[in-house]
């Protein structure tokens, strides 16, 4: 049985700054904004490229607990060319860190936001994802544990 993870619950204190933030500051993709039931509200947007999403909710009740905004550090997302990357956030009006080099190694280059709420992100660097992206390392890697040598 796979367990892939989709979707990550991010706390947030004003559902419609945080949608704006990350659809028109960070570029993601809006992919629900509903009412999912009487009095719960759920936006869902998913990074471009991505497999997983981040969901803001209002009213939605949750069995194991309600973090709280803000209190969210560690997110991170992947990029293959960082100062691009860093260029188009300056441009959205992102407040970014400049890109901090911590060794020439692949993998090895960060800079870091927070949201309005103060939830902080991490941007990697990885360059080797321009010619062997992560969805091809995944189907690979499920066609040889099925034996398909097709994928």
């Amino acid at each position: 049985m796979d367990w892939t993870l989709e979707v990550i619950v991010l706390p947030v204190t004003d559902i419609d700054r945080a949608r704006d933030f990350y659809r028109d500051k960070l570029g993601f993709h809006l992919d629900i904004d509903a009412e999912v039931m009487a009095g719960a509200r759920v936006v869902q947007l998913t990074p471009p490229g991505s497999g997983c999403s981040i969901a803001l909710t209002d009213g939605l009740p949750n069995p194991t607990g309600t973090p709280k905004p803000g209190t969210y550090h560690g997110l991170q997302l992947c990029v293959t060319d960082i100062d691009a990357a860093h260029a188009e956030l300056v441009g959205r009006g992102v407040e970014v860190s400049e890109p901090q080099r911590y060794t020439d190694e692949d993998g090895a280059t960060f800079m870091y936001f927070t949201d309005p709420d103060g939830n902080g992100w991490a941007v990697q660097e990885y360059r080797r994802r321009k010619t062997e992206p992560l969805h091809r390392l995944l189907t690979d890697l499920a066609a040889r544990s099925t034996g398909d040598t097709a994928g």
